[in-house]
């Protein structure tokens, strides 16, 4: 067995007979793997990978151990280690445990990040899109075309929090008092992300996590969103099938970067004007009235005579206010205590797909992208060290426990003659 400390033999006592696998008893007693690489160097394997590439992996284990592994034993290593990561999650909510210390609100956020992988692994439809005979020139790509295609991997976060009440002006224009104050810190946080899934599996499951952590719909719930239509219905659609008040809020940030493309429009992007015209329309749009924001916008950039390719930015942020102007409510928003802005899931899309998966000629197998993201996901909900004891239990079950008939009972007795030398009926494999 490869370990930490290197090569290991351990010689025991097999039960053999007719027409029945060997039994090693003494495998189940330690919880031994199934192939060569021991459980200790399995989760230092599955550490590395969850926050480096998996040729650096090799070489931290090789560099920091007496253990080497290859590149495609490591992606294998990784795969297998997630695959209880759906059986975690549902033995939590199994157990029913409530958190004895919950935030007042529920806050469910969702987004979506594109990750290069093989054309096999692309959708049928979408296999046709990158083949060179579909480019327009032989030697360079033109504006729009890409080396690849991408796989857009969605990422789902729950969590709850404590009210924090503010006014636009403690936003826009902070004093010294107001950065002082200590903002509410997330409360039992959970982070997954998935390639196959399909996003309307993925917040279903963020729905049934929200309302396990609040069976009795006592706390308030609010979704954190970026403005894609197809997750806004899907949001809607299971409030109403879980009969829950649920506040949508559209993420500030997003709304902040669309005024500041429009802003560069008419100022450079170093020039002072260029913050000022950001901060005068976030102050109006924080105090409930985007609807008047937005179709000023398109009159701006009609004065300066801007051509219609110029002023593209600027149609985009007022179309952008005026189509989502519902969610835009953050007079109430901020008045009732609510986030505002999705600085958690932000966070979680730049640590496990934009830093771990977006390198420099990277392309991913749906079975390797599934063996890093949950892993990953793991560790930034702080879950990592449970679920590596929930995973043990399960190797012990598949490994050992299924071999025998009556499971641990029977093991019990085998161990029991082994050390006593008294002769054991065979046990009957299942």
């Amino acid at each position: 067995m490869t370990t930490l400390f290197g090569t290991v033999i351990a010689n025991r006592i097999g039960y053999e007979g007719r027409k029945i696998n060997t039994l090693f008893p003494l495998d189940g007693e330690f919880n031994l793997p199934a192939q060569q690489y021991s459980h200790g160097l399995r989760q230092r394997v599955v550490i590395e990978v969850a926050r480096s590439g998996f040729r650096e992996t090799t070489a931290i284990i090789e560099k920091t151990t007496a253990a080497k592994i290859g590149k495609r034993q490591a992606e294998e290593l990784a795969y297998h280690s997630a695959s209880d990561f759906d059986d975690f999650y549902h033995q939590q909510q199994a157990q029913s445990k409530q958190l004895q210390d919950t935030g007042e609100i529920v806050v469910i956020s969702a987004d979506g990040k594109g990750v290069v992988v093989r054309t096999s692994d692309l959708h049928a439809n979408t296999q046709e899109r990158p083949l060179p005979s579909s480019k327009k020139l032989n030697k360079r790509l033109t504006k729009g075309e890409k080396h690849n295609a991408k796989l857009i991997a969605t990422v789902v976060s729950v969590y709850t929090i404590n009210s924090f009440v503010r006014t636009p002006q403690q936003i826009v224009k902070p004093s010294d008092e107001d950065r002082k104050i200590k903002r509410p810190r997330p409360i039992g946080k959970g982070v997954w992300a998935s390639l196959p899934k399909e996003p309307e599996k993925f917040i279903s499951e963020a729905f049934d996590e929200a309302i396990f952590g609040d069976k009795n719909k006592h706390k308030r719930f609010c979704a954190l969103v970026y403005g894609n239509k197809k997750q806004l219905s899907l949001l809607k659609k299971f409030a109403k099938k879980q009969n829950l008040n649920l506040t949508i809020i559209l993420d500030l940030i997003h709304v902040i970067e669309y005024l500041w493309k429009a802003a560069f429009v008419f100022y450079f992007q170093t020039s002072t004007q260029a913050e000022a015209w950001v901060s005068k329309r976030l102050q109006l749009i924080l105090e409930g009235k985007s609807s008047s924001v937005g179709p000023g916008m398109p009159r701006s950039a009609t004065l300066p005579k801007l051509t219609p390719q110029e002023g593209k930015p600027v149609d985009t942020c007022a179309r952008y206010l005026v189509n989502n102007a519902k969610y835009l409510k953050y007079d109430d928003d901020l008045k009732a205590g609510f986030p505002i802005a999705t600085g958690m899931i932000e966070g979680a899309c730049r640590h496990l797909i934009k830093d771990r998966m977006d390198i420099t000629g990277a392309r991913w197998t749906m079975r390797g992208g599934e063996g890093v993201l949950p892993l990953g996901s793991l560790y930034i909900s702080g879950d990592g060290d449970e679920y590596w004891q929930f995973h043990l239990q399960q190797e012990h079950k598949r490994n050992h426990l299924a071999l025998y008939s009556s499971g641990i009972p029977l093991m019990k007795q085998v161990l029991k003659a082994r050390c006593s030398n008294t002769p054991l009926p065979l046990p009957i494999p299942v």
